[in-house]
């Protein structure tokens, strides 16, 4: 039972009375209850909404002319021509249209974690349980993985109130002593943290930088480095060294575990309490938090639901073992980067004006080593940061699938309508007294960890993380909005957690290609957000979560506009109106207006020019890729065919690679069917650019006033693709584009110019 404490002559706020902290007197802050967050509107919101009236007007006159035009088409080009425009221009105006939703009401919170103790006793705090997910210790360095869970174990909270499940779905060896031998570590690492004040309690982050040099200090940096030596040595050999100061109930276990082949994809529940709190102390007898190392039964022939079927393992696994009220989400090379962070949570977890429908407070990814430009536009800056800050001001952000804290209640049905689950012991407000050690306790766990405990039951549905997307944290989310709940956005200052991006093109377009799948399969499924969720959720917030759904159709007007009108000019047939003509401002309006928008947005929330260029050069690449390459393997598996599944992105960092990122050059070094079509795209561009600028300057005619917008269109194209055209032909390191990569998409580009010359003339 949480007990919390106001003042007698407390009376609530609601989140849209509270004014920000400067309104404040000394007075009157001396008598009013301690605030633990504010609210403040967007002062951009009016010319949003001003904004997109405007730019409405302008997308109805578009469509007015698109229909004049192909009512009065005199030829079958034209015809078809135009209609190819008019559908694409109808595709960026539902998607733009759908966007205008994180532009109603964005709104701004503060937290204020320092008056938590005026409000609730520290020995009232809620439990915490914290879970990470992995796969492939080859793929997720096991080191990294347990950077992430000694920072957040090292919190600035009661330690027995910290629980960490770790779920390992690839059921290595690796991976079980690496956390064997964090625990050992952990003893020292804690205190050590708490006595020095330390902020960034990720060892390998805290001893990459300029810390204070102390005898204690170099103590600690030496068993962290012969650890992860050791840890390091056991992925790449197999073997545990002999020179390493690892226990001999460590090397028992780990040889065991390799002698039963673990790592066999067919294998049993493994459930292994690393950590107890009521028996495991550190250096300075403080109790260390609970470490459960799980690794969930798996069998070829019971779908395991990947990240989701994870997740759902530990909320029972947990629920049996301790059952915390509150549960952090974190991805496994997430760390935690502000020991406050579960603090700030609790600010709005604990606030009673919001208690009876807040579901989860997410915190924005953010991310550590990203180059100048942020080439790959891995920040993502408007889906985990602006569009989250407009989501806040309607019923909250999504769940973007890392640093969110769950209310447990949250994920047993909407907040009037509580869905029990099987057991008893797994109900949200089942109070837990025996130890994690316990027979019952671990029978229990072991019991819900199985691969077919989940059948003909509610979890996946309506229980726990949904199922039915590859993308389980935005679907997860949704369906929680669509129940009833609502979220809070959570960005402070400081960034709560940091993580790792990928160093190479491919596994970036995989990723997106991956979440665009997922996406689609919400879009169009029985809870299609255009349908389901506008009658569930109302008109913006089902508008806000379309923008994401239908992703990938984009890759229809981005292809669109990357080919026919540049085809176009290579024939010399004008399809944008001539400079003269009235129409050609509403072209640079439409143009201008979008992209002008969507600068001082990225710029406003602290964006720079350069990786703005970046981020829009990305959103043409991966609409000519994975886009295009996510519905073709949608419609595929729609129709019953089977596909690629689940792939774990890798967070190995390759020192080549790592140096060319730093660089800010584009890796490519391997062949994909991702590149051939963007290749493709380049070189018809380049082609194309080259000699409608000959045309222009040389022959002129008549038609010269026409090409223009196509010419300055193609040349926009060009410079965006300026990292393929050195990987093609400038580049001799192991990054350049590979000549069978080159040769494919040169045929396939001459294939498209000679069918498109036919049907245009």
């Amino acid at each position: 039972m949480i007990t919390i404490h106001f003042t007698a002559n407390f009376q609530p706020l609601t989140n849209m009375e509270k004014p920000p902290l400067s309104d404040y007197t000394a007075t009157n802050a001396a008598s009013a209850p301690p605030l633990l967050n504010t609210l403040t509107p967007s002062r951009r919101t009016s010319l949003n909404r001003a904004f997109a009236a405007v730019y409405t007007c302008a997308i109805v006159a578009l469509f007015y002319r698109h229909t004049q035009t192909l009512f009065s088409s005199k030829t079958l080009v034209s015809f078809y021509v135009t209609l190819t425009l008019f559908v694409s221009d109808l595709i960026l105006a539902f998607i733009w249209a759908n966007g205008q939703a994180f532009r109603m009401r964005p709104v701004y919170r503060k937290e204020f974690p320092e008056n938590l103790e005026k409000v609730v006793k520290t020995s009232d705090l809620p439990g915490l349980d914290v879970f990470i997910c992995t796969a492939d210790p080859y793929k997720e360095p096991p080191i990294s993985v347990v950077n992430t869970a000694l920072s957040v174990m090292a919190y600035d909270y009661p330690t027995e109130k910290i629980s960490v499940y770790v779920s390992d779905d690839g059921g290595s060896a690796f991976t079980l002593f690496a956390f064997m031998e964090a625990a050992r570590f952990a003893a020292q690492w804690l205190p050590f943290c708490r006595k020095n004040d330390i902020a960034k309690r990720n060892p390998d982050e805290f001893f990459a930088t300029d810390y204070k040099m102390s005898s204690e200090t170099e103590d600690i940096k030496i068993m962290y480095e012969t650890m992860k030596m050791s840890v390091e040595h056991v992925v790449e050999t197999g073997k545990i060294s002999e020179e390493y100061n690892t226990s001999d109930d460590v090397r028992q276990a780990f040889s065991q575990w390799s002698i039963d082949g673990f790592t066999r994809q067919n294998h049993p529940t493994v459930i292994q309490v690393l950590l107890d709190k009521n028996k495991d102390k550190d250096i300075t007898g403080n109790s260390l938090p609970n470490l459960v190392y799980v690794s969930r039964q798996k069998s070829k022939t019971s779908p395991h639901h990947f990240k989701a079927g994870a997740l759902n393992v530990l909320v029972r696994v947990s629920a049996a073992m301790t059952n915390a009220p509150v549960i952090l989400t974190l991805d496994c090379d997430m760390y935690s980067n502000d020991p406050t962070t579960p603090l700030r949570a609790l600010c709005y977890i604990l606030d009673p004006d919001m208690q009876s429908n807040l579901g989860y407070v997410q915190f924005p990814q953010e991310y550590h080593g990203l180059n100048k430009s942020d080439i790959y536009a891995c920040e993502h800056k408007r889906l985990f940061k602006v569009h989250p800050i407009g989501y806040d001001g309607l019923s909250g952000p999504n769940y973007l699938g890392t640093g969110c804290f769950f209310r447990r209640r949250a994920l047993y049905g909407g907040p009037s309508t509580l869905i029990l689950p099987e057991i008893d012991g797994l109900s949200p407000d089942c109070v837990v007294n025996q130890p994690l050690t316990a027979p019952s306790v671990l029978e229990l766990a072991h019991h819900v960890a199985g691969c077919n405990y989940e059948n003909q039951t509610k979890w996946g549905s309506n229980i726990g993380l949904r199922y039915g997307s590859l993308v389980e944290d935005y679907y997860t989310g949704y369906r929680m909005k669509c129940e009833g709940w609502r979220s809070i956005f959570c960005y402070p200052e400081t960034a709560a957690f940091l993580g790792d991006v990928p160093f190479n093109l491919l596994d970036v377009l995989s990723q997106n290609k991956r979440w665009a799948i997922g996406l689609l399969e919400v879009a169009f499924s029985r809870y299609s957000t255009i349908t389901f969720g506008v009658k569930s959720m109302g008109l913006f917030m089902g508008l806000g979560y379309s923008y994401y759904a239908f992703w990938a159709i984009l890759t229809i007007p981005i292809t669109t506009y990357c080919l026919l009108p540049q085809l176009a000019l290579l024939n010399e047939l004008s399809i944008f109106p001539n400079v003269s003509d009235p129409w050609f401002l509403l072209y640079m309006f439409l143009f201008l207006g979008a992209y002008g928008q969507d600068l001082l947005e990225f710029v406003v929330h602290g964006g720079t020019i350069q990786r703005w260029w970046s981020d829009q050069r990305m959103w043409i690449m991966r609409g000519l890729s994975c886009y295009a390459f996510g519905l073709a393997e949608f419609v595929v598996k729609s129709i019953g065919i089977p596909t690629e599944g689940f792939n774990v992105t890798s967070k190995i960092i390759n020192d080549e690679q790592s140096k060319r990122y730093e660089q800010g050059v584009f890796e490519f070094g391997v062949p994909s069917p991702l590149f051939v079509t963007l290749t493709m795209a380049a070189i018809i561009n380049l082609l194309s650019f080259i000699v409608g600028l000959v045309h222009f300057i040389v022959d002129g005619g008549s038609n010269k006033e026409g090409l223009i917008m196509q010419l300055v269109l193609t040349g926009l194209i060009v410079m965006n693709c300026l990292p393929v055209y050195q990987a093609i032909a400038l580049r001799s390191d192991k990054g350049k584009m590979p000549t069978k990569t080159t040769v494919t998409a040169t045929f396939l580009a001459s294939a498209v110019y000679v069918v498109a010359s036919l049907f245009l003339k």
